[in-house]
């Protein structure tokens, strides 16, 4: 898929995009290249990534631009050294590179969420928890999670209440750190299911509607979700700080999700924030209407 004319954005993520955008990123000064003198390009010449990374500039000249499509996993390495790639691109670019010389799927299965896993969600009264989609379709929530984000018209996605949603600046307290790191999330997921119409239509319409969302995945970021802390601000209980984990959701039947859970520190302001936030759960839904039924909420 190419660059969307009306947004100047490429929904689809792509191993030649990824390359592109990481090459402008790196100085030549990082790899022990000279930075002086004028340069075209932000980051590293075409035939600098090649010499780096043991390859004739052609053969990277036709990586980059779609015209290579079985780089061998030694290849990918070398590029990832010469791109000072972490462990989680490095993945990525594997990935993006397997996914580029396959076939189409088709679109995905609904998603659904595993009964057992949905009881466990009601019994943790406490702790505000959701299951997450491989595309980051919020799919179920408890009670507290669903007052926790009361102050959103948008909740079906957590990139679209991210984006889409004014009331995501309030809520996040460190708002571009939040966005920063949903886009890379996205990205990451882009990997492993690059021919995913959800994800494509949902790129394309986040690179229509934000121009917040454009530039951060121009910057082709990836990143995981794991753990950390959580600034929030809730309109009805004020500041909350939280800490995040999120976990593999083993028997998701391929769908990738993740089943994420927000603490609070016990004794603390935060803790008593959601106390009094539970005690208002009566007057948010468990789970959602979403929960089990693999449908989404509606869009805003």
């Amino acid at each position: 898929m190419g660059t969307d004319e009306t947004t100047g954005a490429e929904p689809r993520a792509t191993l030649e995009g990824f390359l592109r955008a990481r090459r402008d990123r790196v100085r030549p000064e990082d790899v022990g290249l000279p930075g002086s003198g004028r340069r075209r390009v932000p980051g590293l010449r075409r035939e600098e990534v090649a010499i780096l990374a043991g390859v004739s500039t052609d053969y990277y000249m036709r990586l980059e631009q779609g015209r290579e499509r079985n780089p061998s996993p030694q290849v990918l390495d070398a590029l990832a050294r010469a791109l000072l790639l972490d462990g989680e691109a490095t993945d990525h670019l594997h990935r993006l590179a397997l996914a580029g010389g396959r076939r189409s799927r088709g679109a995905a299965r609904p998603e659904r969420v595993n009964p057992h896993l949905l009881r466990l969600l009601d019994r943790w009264s406490d702790t505000p928890a959701f299951v997450l989609g491989g595309t980051l379709d919020v799919v179920a929530r408890n009670r507290l999670a669903a007052a926790l984000h009361a102050d959103f018209t948008v909740t079906d996605n957590l990139a679209r209440m991210t984006f889409l949603d004014p009331a995501a600046r309030g809520f996040h307290r460190d708002w571009d750190r939040s966005a920063a790191a949903v886009v890379a999330e996205l990205h990451k997921a882009a990997g492993a299911r690059a021919d995913d119409p959800r994800l494509s239509a949902l790129v394309g319409e986040l690179s229509l509607r934000s121009t917040d969302f454009r530039t951060l995945w121009a910057r082709h970021d990836v990143r995981g979700k794991s753990g950390g802390a959580k600034r929030l601000h809730h309109s009805a209980v004020g500041p909350l700080d939280l800490h995040y984990e999120s976990f593999t959701v083993n028997n998701a039947d391929g769908h990738g999700q993740q089943l994420v859970v927000y603490q609070a520190e016990p004794g603390s302001p935060s803790e008593e924030a959601l106390a009094l936030l539970g005690s208002l759960h009566t007057l948010y839904p468990e789970n959602g209407p979403e929960a089990g039924a693999g449908t989404r909420t509606g869009r805003a």
